[in-house]
């Protein structure tokens, strides 16, 4: 029988686990089953048992390694079954085979089936080796199994030593390969307690089940690639030595083992001392290398921030830089402090405002109440009837008492007149605008707590952020240094919007409607920006950001938004003074914004707009002349006859007030208004319920003086506007009666208002049918 060549191996210590496992089967007694010796292979795959214990194996070659990698998966791993058996396997077992041919020789046949079995399942032993295993013929392996069954026949008791569990164990596996070779029923012995365990094969026991809960069919491919691997060998023949180097070549690639008998050179403490001191002698050079380029950084560093320092302080760029910075910062400041103050601005415009409405209403409201309640007490009074049924019931209990406050604030103003020696005034011209002690006290205690506040807003910020002129100084510092980006910037149209709260603060305490009102030149947020706007240096170039349009653009979008509200809300247009006061200042608004573009000539449009509804709304509103029969107007002492008065000669003074706004409207909306809607709709018919004479001279004259003389300055003009047409011809039918009756000088005077107006065409036609010759010389005067 041809047995196989003797193999030595060093023992190895791959792992601390593999040592302890090494000691536990050092100390267990060898049993015959469990050493290794040659034995025949059965071809076949592996039965179920040989699976497990393939398995098994695995799992004790790849020791804890095969733990490590968590992302493999179950396919990799069954995969990867080959490299592990042909690399891992030397490693992490220590084989301890014996080199004494005495236990060779003697190794029982259920050893070497044993050794059999276990070489079928440890495919990793079997590529490490495989060109140094003959595999034995049919014939060998006959008579193998004759050794075995007459070994087995000679064995007819059971043995008391612990080696026979061994062999028992052997005869088992090897029973799944020979079914003729089972023991009989009394050989079988029954385990009753488990066998005692290494560590190995508990460490093996452990892995082998949690493999197999996660990778079961890993398993099976794994089994299933070994006894493939195992039929390709036997099949093919290869030449021993050809084997043995394809052996160690794999073997180099995957394993580097280590050599035991290799010889070192002795250690002794002096050669660990001199390898430790130039150790340490190199990294004392290394860290003192470190510490210089450390140092020389550091010099870096401070040489680096030097020249910034120089840098900044001698270059323009620094320069130029530092300024732009700080006007960023100033801008910023600037408008996070109006952004702050704004809603206080407000609040305290929106209190000035309500004020002065509250003040204008309650005149409005009183005028008109006085006005229905006088009314209505010339009307009881001419129909004697109604007021003795109904009297008590309309003027038992008010209207005296407010015709009694009315009566008396016309007395006080009659006597100022003659204190001031205006005597030449008409009732129903004057503005009845007297508040009582109570109310004027009250209204000046308000103003006064409103002017109060406006003064503390701006009492905690530096007089850079709400001075006008410190602000422009800053921009202007700008303009003169840096021109070119001052007016890229467009600062221009930024100023007025910056502006804008500071101007409304002190616009609060502004009243256009007082004839006493600072006027917008003395302002001095006025000077200052026309101060900015002299010392701008831009040329022809800079015309889209030129400096000049600063002033409109201030008064467009701050000056004219403040003059439409009080036109729409506060101003009284039968208010001489206010008209008066209003017009002023409108006229040097306008005149600022004539030089403007469209956005300015939008806001104007938009002031004059309001002043024509306004107007309008009056004419709508407070004029009032009522129609007595001429038999009560003729008593010039009758009240009727004063109240008709009163309301004619009011009417006038709106007539006079609507035609002051000549050259700031357009003509043609001045004539639909003063003519069109006043003079012939209610002045005319006043008018003509009055007999003529010479109070009627004197009201035509008085409605002649108020209209525009440039509307009558062509030379040419021998026809008066169409407008006047209904007034020439009541003149011409007053002048008739006249001529008729003992007032013939006054006919004269109504030639004279004819001539004025350009009505010239029908003064003559008027003389030559009354043959008036003595006054050719008035028309040809003209």
């Amino acid at each position: 029988m041809a047995h196989r060549p003797k193999r030595t191996f060093r023992q190895r210590r791959a792992h601390s686990s593999d040592s302890d496992d090494a000691e536990e089967r050092s100390a267990e007694p060898e049993a015959p089953g469990e050493q290794a010796a040659p034995g025949p292979t059965e071809e076949g795959p592996p039965s179920g048992g040989g699976r497990a214990e393939v398995t098994h194996w695995r799992a004790r070659a790849r020791g804890p390694r095969g733990r490590g990698r968590v992302w493999a998966s179950s396919r990799r791993a069954a995969g990867a079954a080959p490299r592990a058996e042909g690399s891992d396997v030397p490693e992490s077992r220590m084989v301890d085979l014996s080199t004494d041919e005495e236990s060779e020789t003697h190794h029982s046949p259920e050893s070497k089936d044993d050794h059999s079995s276990s070489s079928n399942s440890s495919s990793s032993l079997e590529e490490e080796f495989s060109s140094i295993v003959n595999i034995p013929d049919a014939a060998f392996i006959q008579a193998a199994r004759r050794k075995r069954e007459l070994a087995r026949t000679q064995d007819d008791y059971i043995s008391l030593d612990v080696k026979h569990t061994s062999v028992i164990t052997g005869m088992k596996k090897n029973s799944g390969e020979d079914p003729e070779s089972e023991p009989d029923d009394h050989e079988k012995r029954i385990p009753f307690t488990p066998q005692p365990q290494t560590l190995r094969q508990r460490m093996a026991d452990e892995t082998t089940p949690r493999n197999e809960e996660t990778s079961e069919e890993s398993q099976e491919d794994e089994t299933q690639d070994i006894w493939e691997r195992q039929q390709m060998r036997k099949a093919v023949k290869i030449t021993e030595g050809r084997d043995l180097d394809l052996s160690y070549n794999s073997e180099s690639q995957t394993v580097k083992k280590f050599d035991t008998s290799t010889s070192f050179p002795p250690v002794n403490l002096e050669i660990i001392k001199k390898q430790l001191n130039t150790r340490l002698t190199l990294l004392q050079d290394t860290h003192r290398s470190h510490l210089r380029e450390y140092e020389k950084y550091i010099q870096d560093v401070k040489s680096s921030k030097s020249t910034i320092q120089k840098l900044e302080n001698s270059s323009n760029q620094a320069l130029n830089f530092k300024f732009y910075k700080s006007m960023k910062i100033y801008v910023e400041n600037l408008i996070d402090c109006l952004n702050e103050k704004i809603i206080s601005i407000q609040e305290i415009e929106s209190s000035m405002h309500a004020l002065l409405l509250k003040q204008a209403m309650t005149f409005m409201k009183r005028r008109q109440d006085e006005l229905k309640h006088e009314s209505t007490y010339l009307q009881q009074l001419s129909r004697k009837a109604e007021t003795s049924t109904n009297g008590s019931l309309a003027v038992g209990e008010k209207t005296p008492w407010i015709l009694e406050e009315i009566e008396s604030r016309r007395s006080q103003r009659r006597q100022a007149r003659a204190l001031s020696g205006n005597c030449d005034h008409q009732e129903g011209t004057s503005s009845d605008d007297e508040l009582s002690s109570a109310d004027m006290i009250d209204f000046q205690k308000t103003q006064g707590e409103i002017l109060r506040d406006h003064k503390q807003i701006f009492e905690d910020v530096h007089d850079d952020f709400c001075n006008i002129q410190n602000i422009l100084l800053k921009f202007q510092q700008w303009r003169e240094k840096f021109p070119d980006s001052y007016y890229e910037a467009f600062i221009s149209l930024c100023i007025p919007k910056l502006l804008n709260p500071l101007i409304r603060l002190q616009l609060i305490d502004w009243n256009p409607l007082k004839f006493d009102a600072v006027g917008l030149k003395q302002m001095p947020w006025f000077t200052s920006i026309e101060e900015y706007m002299a010392g701008s240096m831009e040329d022809s170039k800079k015309e889209d950001g030129s400096d000049k349009k600063i002033l409109s653009a201030i008064i467009n979008k701050t000056v004219i938004p403040r003059l439409t509200d009080f036109v729409e809300f506060i101003w009284d247009p039968l208010s001489t003074s206010q008209t008066t006061s209003l017009i002023t200042h409108c006229t040097v608004i306008l005149e600022e914004l004539s030089t403007c573009g469209n956005e300015v000539s939008k806001g104007k449009q938009d002031l004059l707009k309001s002043i024509v509804l306004r107007v309008k709304k009056a004419i709508e509103d407070d004029v009032f002349i009522p129609l007595y029969p001429k038999s009560t107007i003729e008593n010039k002492t009758s009240p009727h006859s004063k109240f008709q008065e009163r309301q004619f000669w009011s009417s006038v003074k709106l007539f006079r007030n609507i035609l002051l706004w000549n050259g700031l409207l357009p003509d043609d909306t001045l004539q639909e208004l003063g003519l069109g809607k006043l003079l012939n709709r209610y002045l005319m018919t006043a008018l003509l319920t009055v007999s003529p004479g010479p109070d009627v001279v004197k009201k035509c004259s008085q409605i002649a003086a108020y209209l525009p003389a440039k509307w009558f300055q062509s030379s040419a003009m021998r026809m008066s506007i169409p407008q006047l047409e209904n007034f020439i011809q009541f003149l011409l039918q007053s002048a008739q009666k006249l001529s008729r009756s003992e007032f013939r000088d006054e006919v004269k005077e109504i030639i004279l208002i004819l001539v004025k107006i350009k009505a010239l065409n029908q003064a003559e036609s008027f003389i030559e049918e009354c043959h008036l010759d003595h006054l050719k010389s008035v028309i040809k005067e003209v």
